[in-house]
């Protein structure tokens, strides 16, 4: 006999529903608990639950005594869940970044893999170098479909107010919800080196993350190397 699905997920698929399509914005307050629970069908217990698992996978976030709303992209949110480069003491720093290039390319066959697009579609391709303490730490090569960012420009990914996943949500309407990473030493090459300004050989640790949406749908994909002179990945699994 097949399992019955409990109740409370089939409220948390309608409210990730609405999240995806925007029926709550970023930064949008959701109805009080008993309103949205008759919306659902459900009971208040049931829809906290729901609500509850939300918040764990920070898609939704709880503030005492107002309510409930949804996540927005913030700077605070890029160096919790999505930077984990630190100093030597384990401190996290926002990085300050400086484009170095900005074109439109066709994706070959491993980003169209990746990415989920056909060989040969049109990307968009970011090279970023990131400082901390004032020196070159980190360099992104990031690929995004540009199918969704039709507008993108040079102009608009300098001139963001926010994080590069706040523009994508602010804009364009994309959360990212998760990010995989794979990662491995590698040697760096002539122009790695150059930018980090390492000596030669060096070796780098190199990071290959791909960021989503809902649905399981991609939203860009990076390769990021990292001096680690000075600095470290941190990865902290669990709550403290």
């Amino acid at each position: 006999m097949p399992r019955r699905v409990p109740l409370y997920r089939i409220v948390k698929q309608k409210l990730t529903d609405a999240l995806q399509d925007g029926t709550w914005k970023h930064g949008q307050f959701l109805p009080p608990e008993p309103e949205l629970a008759a919306q659902c069908g459900a009971s208040v217990g049931t829809l906290r639950k729901a609500v509850d698992e939300l918040v764990a996978e920070n898609l939704l976030v709880r503030r005492q005594g107002q309510g409930t709303h949804v996540a927005s992209h913030t700077r605070d949110t890029m160096l919790t869940r999505f930077f984990q480069i630190v100093d030597r003491d384990g401190n996290k720093r926002f990085p300050q970044a400086e484009l170095l290039s900005f074109r439109r390319i066709r994706a070959d066959a491993g980003t169209a893999e990746v990415l989920g697009l056909a060989t040969n579609a049109p990307v968009i391709q970011v090279e970023n170098l990131l400082h901390l303490d004032h020196a070159p730490v980190i360099l992104d090569r990031i690929r995004l479909p540009q199918a969704l960012f039709p507008d993108m420009t040079e102009h608009l990914f300098i001139d963001r107010e926010t994080t590069i996943y706040g523009l994508y949500q602010s804009r364009y309407g994309v959360t990212v919800v998760r990010t995989e990473e794979s990662i491995t030493a590698a040697l760096a090459d002539e122009r790695v080196r150059t930018l980090l300004r390492l000596p030669e050989p060096a070796a780098v640790l190199r990071i290959v993350r791909t960021a989503y949406t809902y649905r399981d749908l991609a939203v860009d994909t990076r390769i990021r190397f990292v001096n680690t002179t000075r600095h470290r990945y941190l990865s902290v699994l669990g709550k403290r």
